[in-house]
């Protein structure tokens, strides 16, 4: 499927590019990659064997192309990287191979029987719990998925196996580059204002990936996909009937969620899921319906759901500091802030020891700020203290003026416990004096922010 060429990613760091990074490598083909930041995955990579280089500019390339003067050169970019990179310019004016990420991804999708993961909302963790069930089950999967599986340490799992599960991207409208045996939309939500410029235009593009399927699976409970996406197998948390599979919540903890499954109607039995939150439960029940439709046998899932566990960054407990709680959450749209709230809200109301609910918000990009500001305002108002740090920009140039101050002017009309504090660098700074104990703090955003716990423990 791929010739002996050589891959240099610009941008390797992204857990996107990282992923399809370590795939070429563990296949035997040799890559190289740049990236201005530094972060586990990188390590990760060179431990591999790939070449990393800590700055992105012209010498990179004379380097690989000559170390690899045998070998045709192919650059490997995603959307965030534009012709303003000065390295990729420099590919353009040689007349390199340039491949999207997604192009990349594909080619790899095609020597598996892949299971693609696709949605606004929730694409990581369903990924996660699917990868893990199929694992556990088969034994005959491959992964590669926005976040770090808990179980791999990684946000990949290569091996020679039947399945990969793939989580798929539709912020840069390249979901129709896929062809996977099983689709799964999770939901449809207007985001990506940046790439998009209508709810119409997003519909569209999860449209191509759904056609582009063999099978597709989506959730009824979204009346976006439910009334304009054409799909053979649909599940819901919300009814038993007219639905393949149905999970019916009938307890919610804080660590644990208790419900009874259905398919076609029929009750199957109950289940006490090791995860929290409805948000996660439409995830699991998409995750164990798309096992149910590759065959895996349900007395084997109801065996190893115990095992199931949340992606990094995903109402990630991080620890504690001096009695304050500290949570990671990758939350940045304003329906996902809504869910880990409520969900928050639930762990709060089962501990007696925990008084206050503490938002660190580091908004990311300025058109979904603008588009959403309203809803942003509404849902950061609901906890009890809110800290925002600046907009992380994710290149995007600054657009009507709009900073982090002006978001905490509007949130202070709702509710007066607000702060603008530059990053998170002067909120560890500042962190007991701005913090109490028994505060459950969800630190959250889709940007740089979850270096806080590092930061709080080198102190």
């Amino acid at each position: 499927m791929f010739n002996q060429d050589h891959y240099h990613f610009i941008g390797l760091g992204g857990i996107g590019m990282s992923g399809i990074a370590l795939v070429l490598l563990k296949k035997g083909l040799s890559v190289s990659g740049s990236d201005i930041a530094t972060n586990d995955r990188l390590t990760e990579i060179a431990n591999n064997g790939g070449i990393i280089f800590q700055s992105q500019n012209t010498q990179n390339i004379d380097l690989i192309k000559k170390k690899f003067n045998d070998k045709k050169i192919t650059i490997v970019v995603s959307s965030a990287i534009n012709n303003k990179n000065k390295e990729l310019n420099y590919c353009i004016q040689q007349n390199l191979r340039i491949k999207h990420r997604s192009e990349i991804l594909s080619l790899i999708m095609k020597s598996f029987k892949s299971i693609a993961v696709a949605g606004s909302h929730g694409k990581t963790s369903t990924s996660t719990f699917l990868t893990t069930l199929i694992d556990l089950c088969t034994k005959n999967t491959s992964s590669i998925v926005g976040g770090i599986l808990p179980h791999y340490e990684s946000n990949i799992l290569i091996k020679n196996s039947k399945y990969l599960v793939a989580e798929i991207d539709e912020s840069d409208g390249t979901t129709s580059k896929y062809e996977p045996f099983l689709g799964i939309i999770n939901n449809i939500d207007f985001d990506h204002c940046d790439y998009y410029s209508n709810i119409e235009e997003l519909i569209s593009s999860f449209n191509k990936f759904g056609s582009n399927s063999k099978i597709l699976l989506t959730n009824d409970d979204c009346e976006i996909s439910k009334s304009m996406i054409s799909s053979n197998y649909k599940w819901s948390i919300k009814k038993t009937k007219n639905v393949d599979f149905a999970m019916i919540s009938k307890q919610f903890e804080p660590e644990y969620t208790i419900a009874d499954y259905y398919e076609k109607g029929k009750s199957i039995t109950r289940l006490k899921i090791p995860i929290p939150g409805i948000h996660n439960l439409s995830n699991i029940t998409a995750a164990i319906s798309a096992c149910r439709i590759i065959d895996i046998d349900i007395d084997c899932i109801l065996k190893n759901i115990q095992s199931l566990q949340l992606p990094r960054k995903r109402f990630d407990l991080r620890g504690e500091v001096l009695g304050r709680k500290i949570i990671d959450d990758y939350g940045h749209h304003p329906n996902e802030i809504k869910a880990t709230i409520e969900l928050a809200r639930l762990f709060i109301k089962k501990r007696d020891n925990i008084n206050r609910l503490v938002i660190i918000f580091q908004p990311h990009r300025y058109s979904r700020v603008i588009k959403f500001l309203n809803q942003f305002i509404k849902e950061l108002s609901k906890a009890d203290f809110i800290i925002i740090t600046d907009i992380f920009s994710a290149g995007e140039n600054k657009l009507n003026n709009i900073n982090s101050q002006y978001i905490a002017d509007k949130i202070y009309r709702l509710n007066k416990n607000v702060k603008f504090i530059n990053n998170n660098y002067e909120v560890a700074k500042r962190f007991l004096d701005i913090t109490n104990k028994g505060d459950l703090i969800l630190n959250m955003g889709a940007g740089d922010c979850h270096n806080l716990w590092s930061l709080l423990n080198s102190k």
